[in-house]
């Protein structure tokens, strides 16, 4: 059964507190064993907008389903027109001072679960990512189930299709894009090199369940931490929300970093509005540097 999408999320009660400052943050993560949990607004330093941020691609367009995109061939050739313009915005985003500051806090760390599929993470040297929501530099078969690198179906794509040269200055987080029907119509869609079937990003779609082992191992990882950092997320989908809530029911203290609120708010015992990149690095560099865990000043 597919879960439907949450493409939205209004807060029913009233505004929860919100520090502004990393005074507390700093002796929760100093103490170690912290599991971190990043969402979009993370890579918006990169280059790649969020879903729900001030200029969230939502407020533009509804991204692909996995319905739409299993059941119609219109829909996966307009899908694959425009995420090809997409790739190369993910492609050439670099890891910004947010994902360094998480590979230089990995001696503090149990693990990262990361909901974006754009592998910056792993770029700024992060090991044993868990990609909840998959990665956009693979793609799979949905009839053979065989992977594949992203780079060699761009290469196949760009063959099928010389004289398509169509540009854009905004990308989804997901890699999608908007393009104008006429710009798409006369797509070529490849098909999978080995059977011939339905090549689709090993991502999740919205709409999409996440694979059980998947889930299973982000439990484990969040019942052996001894607290949750979420970085970036609006928490608005369950996939990622789910886990606020099994650390929250645990005792784990969460502790959530972002701008604005989130559907995590109510099960956070610490929130905090700053922007990301330079609070991160300013974190790794108490934790790792001062050695009392104190902020300078203090």
């Amino acid at each position: 059964m597919r879960t439907r999408p949450t493409l939205s999320w209004s807060n029913p009660g009233p505004s929860l507190p919100r520090a502004s400052t990393l005074t507390d943050v700093v002796p929760i993560v100093a103490e170690g064993g912290v599991l971190v949990l990043s969402g979009a607004g993370l890579s918006t330093e990169s280059g790649i907008p969020d879903y729900r941020g001030e200029g969230g691609s939502l407020r533009k367009h509804t991204p692909m389903t996995y319905d739409e995109f299993t059941t119609s061939q219109a829909g996966r050739q307009r899908y694959w027109a425009r995420s090809h313009v997409g790739w190369r915005t993910i492609a050439r985003a670099h890891p910004n001072a947010g994902h360094h500051a998480v590979t230089r806090l990995s001696a503090k760390l149990s693990g990262v679960i990361t909901q974006n599929v754009d592998g910056l993470h792993q770029a700024a040297g992060s090991s044993d990512v868990v990609e909840l929501h998959g990665g956009l530099d693979r793609v799979i078969c949905l009839d053979c189930g065989l992977l594949s690198p992203r780079i060699d179906l761009d290469r196949r794509l760009r063959e099928a299709n010389p004289d398509f040269h169509a540009t854009t200055d905004e990308v989804n987080p997901d890699g999608d894009v908007f393009l104008p029907e006429e710009t798409v119509k006369d797509f070529v869609v490849v098909p999978c090199a080995e059977c011939g079937g339905v090549l689709k990003p090993d991502v999740v779609f919205f709409g999409e369940n996440v694979p059980r082992p998947r889930v299973e191992q982000c439990y484990s990882l969040v019942d052996s931490a001894r607290s949750l950092l979420v970085l970036g997320s609006s928490l608005t989908v369950m996939s990622g929300l789910r886990f606020v809530r099994r650390a929250a029911t645990a005792g784990i203290p969460v502790v959530i970093i972002n701008r604005g609120e989130t559907r995590g708010d109510p099960h956070a015992s610490l929130r905090v509005d700053l922007p990301l990149g330079k609070s991160l690095t300013e974190l790794a560099e108490v934790v790792l540097e001062s050695g009392n865990g104190d902020l300078p000043g203090r």
